[in-house]
């Protein structure tokens, strides 16, 4: 009866748990597609259409008049509007503009002063005129060709490729490692005090760092730079360095982790403490080789999604790392890729999977520990 009555509860958890994996799922996958496609198809048509033919309306420069032969008493410019492209069918073809589709394959344009465009099906085109051709610059020919799915690794080559990825690289390292490791070192001490010691203002100094919780990145950034500033001007510390990011991440890192690690602790069997106590360990002893190894869940938990906001961190390294290209990091080293009006759409989806290669390594590492956390922090009754 206790079964079939949680039969209909298991089975809305279980399609709940199906809806977020496509939600989660379905834009990873549509990215990866749109990273390996062609980037003239992924300018025109959605990830989804990646395996049919798409109809693509494109213009094609012929050559200049230098590439004419006389044949037959005629002069002629040949040419494959198709070029480079292994397979593809042109649909339709015009000279003009206001008319890009004017002509069907096979039927013949005439361009003026005696030329005659003819454009084929498989994108072979000829413009025969009865005189000589003058001119440097091409006819423009106008055609809508149906393209086969092409897939290519072209977009992760021109992102590695790039200037400064690889220093970049160590750079977006550099900050991460540190600003993941102190935050989590400084928040254990400090949750494990609020959390198990008593002293004056304890309860005071919990809803200080719940109130942090609530107060925006955006308004703290300038005023804690400008500390910064005036303490490193006191001390003669130059204001862009790697120490600056680093206290600047762990400030802002450090309320969610007390917060998250103290609730943690707090929860934890008192029973060990005060057996550990009655055989003469001390708090850091206690904290060492009691609390550190039963805290392995949250510590990885909050680790990882450090290290995720370090690592994608764009606008506290711009401002307490600068934008040189020696300081510059893996992010803001992509934004520049882009260029100032956002496009090469096929750099931004190929540089999106080469930057979570990092922070999945360091999940399913972590995964790991937290399992086994998961496991030592079980307590057994005797």
């Amino acid at each position: 009866m206790i079964a079939s009555s949680r039969s209909p509860l298991i089975w809305v958890v279980h399609l709940s748990v199906l809806l977020l994996v496509l939600l989660w799922t379905l834009p990873t996958a549509g990215l990866l597609i749109s990273s390996l496609r062609d980037k003239d198809q992924l300018a025109v048509s959605g990830w989804w259409t990646a395996l049919s033919t798409s109809t693509q309306s494109l213009v094609y420069r012929a050559p200049g008049a230098d590439k004419q032969v006389e044949k037959d008493g005629k002069f002629v410019i040949a040419g494959n509007l198709l070029e480079g492209q292994s397979t593809g069918q042109v649909s339709a073809f015009g000279f003009n503009s206001r008319e890009p589709a004017a002509f069907q394959p096979g039927q013949t344009a005439d361009l003026g002063d005696g030329e005659k465009l003819t454009v084929q099906a498989g994108g072979a085109f000829e413009i025969v005129a009865d005189k000589a051709m003058e001119g440097t610059r091409g006819q423009r020919i106008f055609y809508t060709a149906a393209v086969p799915p092409r897939f290519t690794i072209d977009n992760y080559l021109e992102v590695m490729r790039a200037e400064g990825i690889g220093a970049s690289f160590i750079n977006s390292l550099t900050v991460a490692i540190p600003s993941t490791i102190i935050p989590i070192l400084v928040a254990a001490f400090a949750a494990y005090a609020l959390a198990w010691m008593k002293f004056p203002g304890r309860a005071i100094l919990i809803a200080v760092v719940v109130g942090l919780l609530v107060v925006p990145l955006q308004m703290s950034l300038i005023p804690l730079l400008k500390l910064y500033n005036g303490v490193g001007a006191f001390f003669g510390v130059p204001a862009k360095t790697y120490v600056g990011i680093w206290l600047a991440h762990m400030g802002f890192g450090l309320p969610l982790a007390i917060y998250l690690l103290r609730n943690y602790m707090a929860g934890l069997p008192r029973e060990i403490m005060e057996s550990a106590r009655v055989d003469g360990a001390s708090d850091f002893d206690i904290f060492v080789k009691i609390i550190l190894p039963l805290s392995f869940p949250a510590l990885a938990s909050f680790a990882i999604f450090q290290f995720l906001w370090t690592w994608n961190d764009l606008l506290v390294a711009m401002v307490f790392l600068g934008t040189g290209n020696d300081s510059l990091v893996l992010t803001g080293r992509l934004v520049n890729l882009l260029g100032s009006r956002g496009g090469n759409w096929e750099i931004l989806t190929a540089s999106a999977f080469i930057t979570i290669i990092v922070p999945l390594i360091v999940f399913f590492s972590l995964q790991r520990y937290l399992v086994r956390g998961l496991l030592a922090g079980s307590v057994k009754g005797g």
